[in-house]
């Protein structure tokens, strides 16, 4: 039998590494020696660990879509704490992931100032945001960690989902901003950006979202 360290495997962007029949004492001592400064994002469920190696084509999209949802989140006043692609695990769980981008929202006053979590006192992030460009969310984990909202940007098209008795359950509009026709603006701006820019785009966002807001007050 042939034993290989971490340090030997190299994924190229776009792959992803899959290794099964870890317990959860292998899956701690690889999130150590992977170490915190890296590109790749981790799932990991029932003893399988996937290791991913996001594309450019990926990191853009996440970047915009990440940008779209603060945007939204400043222009209605609703104050958010954003922790990007950090590791949420629960050992009682079984399962760990790495999202895409996270934000708390209903829960930000508990997390603020906060730099790792203990999701056996912290809650979940309010919402998650993934983009699907080469392998599909790990739904299991962030049912499992109980997170209530996750958005999902897959095959050219947003998809939000609220947890609901245990299953994700799509639904048209996210619950911070009912009324507002969030997917439509959002493929608006990836459209706009391929066009005139990204900063250009999110400028006429804010413009669009600021002009809805008034004509419904």
């Amino acid at each position: 039998m042939v034993t290989l360290q971490l340090h030997q495997l190299e994924i190229p962007p776009g792959q992803r590494l899959v290794i099964r029949g870890l317990d959860w004492t292998d899956f701690d001592a690889i999130l150590t020696e992977l170490g915190e400064k890296r590109g790749s994002r981790i799932a990991y469920v029932d003893g399988v660990l996937e290791i991913r190696m996001p594309l450019p084509k990926h990191e853009r999209l996440k970047s915009i879509l990440s940008d779209i949802v603060k945007l939204l989140l400043e222009e209605l006043g609703i104050d958010c704490e954003c922790f990007g692609s950090s590791t949420f695990k629960n050992q009682k769980m079984d399962c760990g992931v790495e999202p895409d981008d996270c934000f708390y929202i209903q829960n930000y006053r508990q997390v603020i100032g906060k730099d790792r979590f203990d999701l056996t006192i912290d809650p979940p992030p309010d919402l998650v945001l993934e983009v699907d460009v080469t392998s599909k969310t790990q739904l299991e984990a962030y049912i499992r960690l109980g997170v209530p909202e996750l958005w999902v940007y897959a095959d050219g098209e947003l998809q939000i989902y609220l947890l609901r008795n245990g299953v994700y359950q799509p639904v048209g509009e996210s619950p911070i901003s009912p009324g507002l026709p969030v997917k439509v603006w959002v493929q608006d701006v990836l459209n706009n950006s391929a066009q005139m820019g990204r900063s250009q785009a999110l400028r006429t966002l804010r413009q669009t979202i600021r002009q809805h807001l008034a004509q419904t007050d």
